[in-house]
């Protein structure tokens, strides 16, 4: 991050959130340094793999096991992954009462480790696992057990890590995985996360917008806001007349709205942050004075 060019709005970020609780937005980038990779560079486009659309998971068998068969392969990586700096900084601050509400768009879970409470998954965990036929939830580390008893070789697949927690597997070695039925009703499973394709569930929108305008400021950490299930909570707040702020490597869909946006690495980004708010006990108290004033 380039000290000299970021500190101004380093100074502007500061005084948005020094002037009321915060609701935070997190994306893919909140998780790239706990070594998850996400599906879009810095510049915001696709790369070059697709994932699993929830119509293809539907549809077939086939493409059910070719899910549950590469997915096999990833869990025991996505299962190790820890928080990193940014989700330490993030649930600090929570505790601070500097932010509220976090809203992450991410299904890793690594907020809640890092003690994060009063999340919203809006789009799942993938440590979780759903029948389609009777609902009932399970723990995918349940399932990986049981995967691995009918699939005993399994893990010797010699595979690429993908974005969503599965692995590049051409579908002709697919083809032979036995995938468990629901151990309920013997229905279909599924992991607990919203596919491409799929509706967020109705109750965890109208959360996330609660606490939208429940914030004095969303702060959008690590997300380009391509994807509409997440821009319409920034479209939502520059509406209301929320500030939205934004830190994130590369350009965003919001961008055009944002009240501040640092183009920046997040965990060096939020540490100073904290410093700034937790370090100045004697002037938090102060009425907050823009960074332009004299």
């Amino acid at each position: 991050m380039d000290t000299e060019i970021s500190a101004p709005l380093i100074d502007e970020l500061v005084w948005h959130l020094r002037s009321g609780r915060a609701t935070v937005l997190t994306g893919a980038g909140m998780s790239t340094d706990s070594g998850i990779p996400d599906y879009r560079g810095p510049q915001g486009s696709l790369r070059t793999r697709k994932p699993v659309t929830f119509t293809e998971f539907l549809r077939s068998e086939e493409d059910r096991r070719r899910y549950w068969a590469r997915s096999c392969l990833g869990w025991p990586f996505m299962a190790a992954r820890r928080p990193n700096g940014a989700h330490e900084v993030v649930a600090r601050l929570q505790r601070r009462g500097v932010f509220g509400t976090i809203i992450t768009q991410n299904v890793d879970g690594l907020h809640q480790a890092a003690g994060s409470t009063n999340v919203i998954e809006l789009h799942g965990g993938l440590a979780r696992v759903v029948c389609l036929e009777c609902g009932t939830r399970s723990s995918r580390e349940d399932l990986q057990t049981e995967m691995l008893r009918r699939n005993p070789e399994w893990l010797s697949q010699a595979a690429e890590i993908a974005p969503d927690g599965d692995a590049e597997l051409p579908r002709h070695v697919t083809a032979s995985f036995d995938v468990p039925p629901c151990p309920v009703c013997g229905g279909i499973l599924k992991p607990d996360v919203v596919f491409f394709g799929e509706n967020v569930p109705s109750p965890r929108v109208t959360a996330a917008f609660a606490a939208v305008a429940a914030g004095d400021t969303l702060l959008v950490l690590g997300s380009s806001l391509t994807v509409y299930s997440g821009y319409r909570f920034a479209d939502r707040a520059s509406r209301d007349g929320t500030a939205v702020a934004i830190v994130n490597q590369g350009p965003t869909r919001a961008d055009g709205i944002a009240a501040v946006k640092l183009d920046a690495s997040l965990t060096p980004t939020l540490e100073r942050l904290e410093t700034r708010l937790t370090g100045t006990t004697a002037t938090a108290l102060d009425p907050p004075v823009p960074p332009s004033a004299p």
